[in-house]
């Protein structure tokens, strides 16, 4: 499934995580749930309800509605659901302005939109830079 497929989105910027992946190959739906273990090198995009955990070598996007019950550990996080549990992102965790996290954050890159909440700690490794931003691109569909 094509990016653009799934978020609806013209020409990408390449300045966002979801402007460099080019396709998800796993997606669960709104009115799916999962209780288990993602473990692999691809890319996943959650809509529906997830108990568990993530152990991923890839981009793992939470979209607008999702739910995740359990630790998160991915290269590249994006987040526009609700997390209760820790996130660790080895490279970028970005939390759209309709994330709702609690739990421990660690990353070196992390990206907040204005409307974003987060109740935890934020971890740094390296040298952690956090970015807060405006959302100025249009709303895909599903996030209306």
């Amino acid at each position: 499934m094509k990016l653009d497929d799934v978020l609806n989105i013209g020409k990408p910027k390449h300045r966002r995580t979801l402007d460099q992946v080019d396709e998800f190959t796993s997606m669960l739906g709104p009115q799916s749930s999962y209780t288990g273990v993602f473990q692999g090198k691809d890319n996943y995009i959650v809509y529906g309800e997830v108990q568990g955990e993530c152990d991923i070598e890839g981009t793992l996007v939470l979209g607008q509605g999702g739910r995740w019950r359990g630790n998160i550990r991915a290269v590249n996080v994006v987040i526009a659901g609700d997390v209760q549990g820790d996130i660790h992102a080895a490279a970028k965790l970005e939390l759209a302005g309709t994330a709702r996290v609690r739990g421990k954050i660690t990353s070196p890159v992390v990206a907040m939109a204005q409307g974003a909440v987060h109740d935890g700690q934020l971890r740094m490794t390296k040298s952690t830079h956090v970015t807060r931003f405006n959302e100025r691109r249009e709303s895909t569909e599903r996030e209306k």
